[in-house]
């Protein structure tokens, strides 16, 4: 997203109650991609990059597309309208589908993003009229939005700066090619919205050449063309490399190949008999969309450029992305789903990117694994301050305990670093949490450290287990320390203010529900007394009901009591999917607990977890149209935040696991023992 579309987007929506001008939003249309470019296509049919934190490079910032009749230059051109089309998938694919309503009948454009290329059909066949597509295509080569300049080799037009060089070709020719000059800075700076492309005269042939904006007809052979774009670098290959290429993906692609293609990229097939397939299939679809060259995942496409609202989501962080792959190890486990390769990348991901003193940074680029930028870099920085989130290595050291990963010491030195944040009384040092605003002696970093020790003295190298149960046994007994009684639920965290004021923050707070799988790995090593059978059951069902927040169009959990983050006009605390479906994690867990011990109040749990899972599958009230997950949700039901976003559709995928590992999606009674 450059600063012009920025301006163009905060002119549109100022006013707005429930969007933040100025932001990229992908709440509508779906996306293209699979472990690489990641391309968005508008329910209109235009085309967005979302690609640069997974492959490095930037591509379309903006486009447009219609149809106008191929024998009248002069005819209007007829820009598809997102109020006159239709938007699907095909199957579990990533072929994305859009029937557009014309003056001239309907034209379905289908769009697959393979690798580098993306591929654009267009079938105009049931038109009154033949038609020629109009493209207006703007590209950003090496993020920049001056400085670059165009080629044009016929049917293929090359956009480049220093090192990106990205190509736009059709399969059918282009009768016309041209483009769109800077507007020039009175322009930006008006009140007014500029349409894109801009209805003027043509500038001189210098002036359109200085610039990333295409804007080219192609003509339909048959009422069918492919456009076809490229984004490549210098070093990688030739100009004539990648003009036979970019020439090459649009000339094989018609929409039977483009299916079968689609169909070639699913890692693996959901078969009917498992519970919610549909849920499963776009769980996957969405998480290895959301994959980098090197296995990481961002946490979200990165909406909002200029950290305007928001610090950024186009970043893999160590939290969410290992949540995402030890919840995919149990799908994996219990479905069979084919998924070992994904996990090697995980482990070797973690394995080069783990610090010198055992830890993980803040986040990195998920295109190389290198630094990217971030504010909870302690230990990179000289003193190891509080701005720090220790429970990213936690969720690291859980996952690799159940991984193949005894290669290079990683686990070993990752327990290194969980006990140099461990204090004396055996909880967590003061750092940063989970949501990244506040710092303190945070519960959810408790539960992260027991859960992550109690993984490692089950599943770990022989070399470490006895310690690693040591340190899982001082956990679970300092967590008494954070209860309140008086609220029956487990404290946010333990803080200490400038002014000298220390005490426990007793606010409901849905990462403390984490707990309650943390005990549930912890069981597999020691023993759970009563006492803490009757806080986690009280815990988890105080926060669920304390957090649990419902309008005429929407129904789910809030981040935390007090959480006014993005929030915009609206009075209450916003709904987080993220939330909602740990709701329904946690209390899946307490109930298999609670099944263990022959409890009946794993009935009630088992209840719970359905009531909330229900609220994030595809016909949840917080689950879009498109089958994605927002962040967060206004209360009157607009989706808003980074969509989709990674760690609820792993969320949701780990509870289904759960719970039909445990029989629990359907109402079982569980009677206590005579």
């Amino acid at each position: 997203m450059q600063s012009r579309d920025a301006l163009e987007d905060y002119k549109r929506n100022q006013d707005a109650t429930t969007r933040f001008p100025g932001e990229w939003r992908t709440t509508s249309g779906r996306f293209s991609g699979r472990n690489g470019r990641l391309v968005h296509v508008g329910e209109d049919g235009s085309l967005c990059e979302f690609s640069y934190s997974l492959v490095g490079l930037s591509g379309i910032v903006r486009s447009r597309l219609g149809v106008r009749p191929a024998d009248d230059a002069d005819a209007q051109t007829a820009w598809f309208d997102a109020t006159a089309s239709e938007q699907t998938y095909y199957g579990e694919t990533a072929l994305v589908i859009t029937v557009h309503d014309t003056p001239w009948g309907p034209v379905t454009q289908f769009d697959l993003t393979l690798a580098d290329s993306h591929v654009t059909h267009i079938d105009a066949g049931e038109a009154t009229t033949s038609l020629g597509v109009v493209a207006c295509v703007g590209f950003a080569p090496d993020g920049r939005d001056k400085r670059i300049a165009q080629l044009h080799h016929e049917d293929v037009v090359e956009v480049y700066h220093a090192e990106e060089t990205d190509y736009i070709a059709s399969a059918t020719g282009f009768e016309s090619v041209r483009g769109e000059s800077f507007v020039g800075f009175e322009t930006l700076l008006s009140s007014a919205a500029i349409d894109y492309p801009r209805e003027r005269p043509e500038n001189p042939y210098d002036e359109d050449l200085l610039s990333g904006d295409v804007i080219t007809v192609a003509p339909t052979d048959g009422g069918t063309t492919t456009i076809s774009t490229l984004l490549t670098t210098r070093s990688a290959e030739s100009r004539q490399d990648a003009l036979e290429r970019v020439r090459s993906v649009g000339s094989i692609h018609d929409a039977d190949v483009l299916r079968h293609s689609a169909t070639d990229q699913v890692e693996t097939s959901i078969d009917d008999s498992v519970p919610y397939a549909g849920a499963i299939a776009a769980d996957l679809r969405v998480l290895s969309m959301l994959t980098g060259e090197t296995g990481l995942r961002i946490a979200g496409p990165d909406f909002d450029h200029y950290y305007a609202n928001s610090g950024g989501y186009g970043y893999a962080w160590f939290r969410d992305d290992s949540e995402i792959s030890r919840f995919l190890k149990a799908a994996d486990d219990h479905f069979a789903l084919g998924l070992a390769d994904w996990h090697d990348r995980s482990v070797a991901a973690y394995s080069d990117t783990q610090l010198d003193d055992g830890s993980w940074p803040h986040r990195v680029w998920p295109f190389d694994g290198s630094l990217a930028p971030g504010w909870a870099n302690a230990r990179l920085e000289a003193g190891n301050g509080v701005n720090y989130q220790a429970d990213q290595t936690g969720s690291v050291a859980a996952f690799l305990a159940i991984a193949d990963a005894s290669e290079d010491n990683v686990i070993e030195r990752a327990l290194d670093a969980l006990d140099a944040s461990l204090a004396e009384d055996g909880r967590p040092v003061t750092c940063q949490n989970a949501w990244e605003d506040m710092t303190g002696r945070f519960t959810h970093t408790a539960a992260t450290f027991l859960e992550a020790y109690a993984t490692l003295a089950a599943n770990g190298p022989e070399t470490i287990t006895e310690h690693a149960g040591e340190r899982a046994a001082e956990v679970y007994d300092a967590l008494d320390d954070l209860w309140v009684a008086e609220r029956g639920c487990y404290a946010l965290r333990e803080y200490a203010d400038d002014h000298g004021e220390s005490g426990l923050d007793p606010r409901a707070d849905s990462a403390t529900l984490a707990l309650a799988n943390a005990h549930r790995a912890y069981a597999e090593i020691g023993q759970l007394d009563e006492q803490r059978i009757e806080r986690l059951v009280s815990h988890v069902t105080t926060v669920i009901d304390e957090l649990t927040h419902q309008t005429d169009a929407v129904t789910g959990l809030v981040r935390y009591e007090g959480d006014d983050w993005r929030t915009r006009e609206q009075d209450h605390e916003k709904i987080w999917t993220v939330s909602t479906a740990w709701g329904a994690h946690a209390a899946a867990a307490l109930a298999a607990l609670l099944i263990d011990r022959n409890d009946p109040r794993a009935n009630e749990m088992a209840e719970t977890a359905r009531k909330l899972l229900g609220l994030v599958l595809p016909d949840g009230p917080l689950c879009q149209p498109t089958g994605y997950l927002s962040e967060q949700v206004f209360d009157d039901g607009t989706p808003d935040s980074a969509t989709p976003l990674g760690w609820p559709h792993a969320l949701r995928l780990a509870t289904i696991t759960l719970m039909d590992k445990h029989e629990l999606l359907e109402t079982r009674s569980v009677a206590a023992d005579d």
